[in-house]
């Protein structure tokens, strides 16, 4: 197996990401009830988001808290949906990458889980 190297390599590992999601009724109905995303829309979003972070191509321009933060006040986003959210990424990440890029791109997602994770329960105490 390879590295993460360029945008082609991340829009495989978000689909395949995504059809973890997807096929996992514990998570899925966050994507088709609760927000009700257009996946062929957002893939190329989450490709321009991962490739800022871990290749610095630029372009990701969206408030990426507001947008949890706006989708927990419709559906809570509980601990254990950013756990289920973490290992289907993971496991995508694990299954496709090996390497530097790979490494980064879970060690990212868990911060950003865990940085959503903070944010929401602050706002819950506000």
């Amino acid at each position: 197996m390879k590295d993460i190297e360029n945008q082609h390599d991340l829009y495989l590992l978000v689909d395949e990401f995504y059809k973890k999601l997807l096929s996992d009724v514990s998570i899925s109905y966050i994507f088709t009830e609760v927000v009700k995303i257009k996946i062929e829309e957002h893939l190329p979003v989450l490709v321009t988001f991962w490739s800022q972070a871990i290749l610095g191509t630029g372009g990701y321009v969206k408030n990426m808290t507001q947008i949890h933060l706006d989708i927990n006040k419709k559906e809570p986003l509980t601990p254990e949906l950013f756990k289920i959210w973490i290992n289907h990424f993971y496991s995508a990440v694990d299954e496709n990458f090996v390497g530097e890029k790979a490494e980064k791109i879970k060690t990212q997602a868990l911060s950003l889980a865990t940085i959503m994770q903070i944010k929401i329960a602050q706002e819950k105490h506000q």
